[in-house]
């Protein structure tokens, strides 16, 4: 039953990773290697999913949504406190670089909270 949960899993991946190919050449390398946990769901009678698969889903998806909008709530007030100290009429370099450095860490969080939900994702579907 695992393997056909994985064969079924390829099977969207790769046809997800043929259109998305074919709309976006340079599209992003890891594209391939995930389902969002989106597609998971919107198939889990196609894959299979177990009721303990998909509770542990819906749980990491939940987790990943409430760290998303703390994140983002600090991202928007980082950038708009970056945009007020560029749009002066002297720039103070170090303040600037210093703010930017502040959303470029907001950023990266984001970033790594969306690969961890992707990689949680498919460690449940996967032996």
């Amino acid at each position: 039953m695992r393997a056909k949960v994985v064969a079924a899993i390829a099977a969207i991946g790769i046809a997800g990773l043929a259109l998305a190919r074919a709309d976006a050449p340079n599209q992003d390398p890891l594209a391939g290697a995930f389902i969002p946990p989106e597609i998971v769901m919107s198939h889990q009678q196609e894959l299979n999913i177990s009721d303990q698969q998909r509770d542990a889903i819906v749980a990491d998806v939940q987790s990943a949504q409430q760290h998303f909008t703390a994140v983002q709530w600090q991202l928007s007030a980082a950038t708009e406190k970056l945009a007020s100290i560029v749009k002066a009429p002297h720039v103070d370099e170090a303040k600037a670089l210093a703010q930017l450095d502040d959303v470029l860490h907001l950023e990266r969080d984001i970033k790594r909270t969306q690969l961890r939900l992707m990689i949680q994702v498919k460690n449940e579907l996967t032996p």
